[in-house]
């Protein structure tokens, strides 16, 4: 008996996912509860299990394809002994042409497999392969010229490919002003291709979200320079501490503990814009997105109400979002609802970015690397001191650059003298 497995209601308001990862094949049997494929929802990885036990006969969405919710997933046979469907699409599905046409002179030689590959095992990417298909080229007997033996587009032959250029045109009569943007394709030759990579996944989310936050938001940014030499002291002394308990102490609980003192001094600042009601929500809570670098992409874990926890477990805190995060182990919740963002390199932090806002929030704090520089002081000595820049971004449709000036003034004064900051909060 066939199947149909469709993408279920994941929950939480979720309409659609991106297929990220197949973990069976056509043909393959398969048992109840066993992984059978990854979503990605909202920079969330979401592992699927297998609703029966089975052979997959027919897999509907490729790597890459997004499915709304109640979309065909996979077709798996239930039937004892059941096989695959002979007309079934492996992965990725792509239709075979009818009437092949005939494969270029330029194709390369051909061989058993690709060099430097395992016989049998094909390096190529998606693109490739849906190319290949195309051109009715037979992978199996191409020899990859790219890293290990990988098929690149330029080894099957066929019309050199071509990539967009923006050309600006003037239709007549017309201001520059009133100028139009055309696409005009440049030829590129298929040597200087090295390979296609799908614009896919978290990375495609990444992309969409930067898009629409340049797009919506008009960005602005103010950059203070901190003298974190007390700052410095204290964290050193503080560290002995928790390394004893398994956690690693960085500057940013600290730095946590600063902007939420600022942000309860300027609230405007802990906000999200509601632009469909033309509206600034304040909130209430002080939940605090902490971009992290993974494997795929940029994330942002978020430690919920940061104001009532201790550095300490702030840092704890940190240490497994971030951890959890590279490993891909991060659930939806734990990606969303946070109020204002830090971005920090930690060491390769450099000396200035103007970071992209986490919209729909209003404001993003950059934090770069420390570096020991001598400074004149009041008293016209020369000392040496740990000097650290911040850099703020704001949207500055609800919130105008004095007001920021100000809460990074405030944040400023709270890592000069961090003691402080532990005697207004205690």
């Amino acid at each position: 008996m066939a199947f149909e497995f469709r993408l279920p209601d994941i929950g939480e308001g979720v309409a659609e996912g991106e297929v990220v990862r197949w973990f069976v094949q056509v043909g393959d049997a398969i048992r109840e509860d066993d992984p059978l494929v990854s979503v990605l929802t909202d920079k969330a990885n979401v592992e699927i299990p297998s609703p029966k036990s089975g052979r997959v006969r027919t897999i509907h969405a490729q790597v890459g394809e997004k499915v709304k919710v109640g979309g065909l997933l996979v077709t798996i046979d239930t039937e004892p002994g059941g096989t695959a469907s002979p007309a079934a699409a492996p992965i990725p599905p792509a239709p075979k042409p009818a009437a092949a046409p005939a494969v270029s002179s330029s194709v390369p030689a051909m061989s058993a497999a690709p060099a430097g590959g395992k016989p049998g095992l094909i390096l190529a990417s998606p693109f490739v392969r849906r190319r290949a298909t195309e051109l009715g080229v037979d992978l199996a007997r191409v020899n990859g010229s790219g890293p290990g033996g990988r098929i690149v587009e330029s080894d099957l032959g066929g019309p050199i490919p071509s990539v967009p250029r923006v050309v600006a045109t003037s239709p007549a009569g017309a201001s520059p002003a009133t100028s139009a943007l055309r696409v005009e394709l440049a030829p590129v030759e298929p040597s200087e291709i090295l390979e296609r990579v799908p614009i896919r996944g978290i990375r495609r989310v990444i992309a969409e979200h930067m898009t629409e936050a340049t797009h919506r938001a008009a960005h602005f940014t103010y950059v203070e320079e901190v003298d974190a030499t007390e700052l410095v002291i204290l964290r050193d002394r503080m560290a002995k501490h928790t390394e004893k308990q398994g956690v690693r102490l960085s500057y940013l609980p600290f730095i946590v503990k600063a902007v939420v003192a600022g942000l309860k001094a300027y609230p405007r600042l802990n906000a999200t814009v509601d632009d469909a009601n033309e509206e600034l929500l304040l909130r209430s809570n002080y939940h605090i997105g902490i971009a992290t670098a993974a494997p795929e992409g940029l994330i942002v874990p978020v430690v919920r109400h940061a104001d009532r926890k201790s550095v300490a477990v702030l840092a704890r805190e940190i240490q497994e979002l971030a951890e959890r995060g590279r490993a891909g182990k991060l659930s939806r919740a734990e990606l969303m609802g946070s109020t204002f963002t830090i971005s920090s390199l930690g060491a390769l932090g450099g000396v200035l970015a103007t970071p992209i806002l986490n919209y729909p929030e209003v404001a993003i704090l950059g934090v770069h690397k420390i570096q020991r520089r001598p400074v004149y002081r009041d008293d016209g000595s020369l000392r040496p001191a740990d000097l650290m820049n911040l850099s703020i971004s704001l949207d500055h449709r609800v919130v105008d650059g004095y007001e920021g000036a100000q809460f990074l003034a405030k944040v400023k004064g709270y890592l000069e003298d961090p003691h402080q900051l532990f005697a207004e909060l205690a």
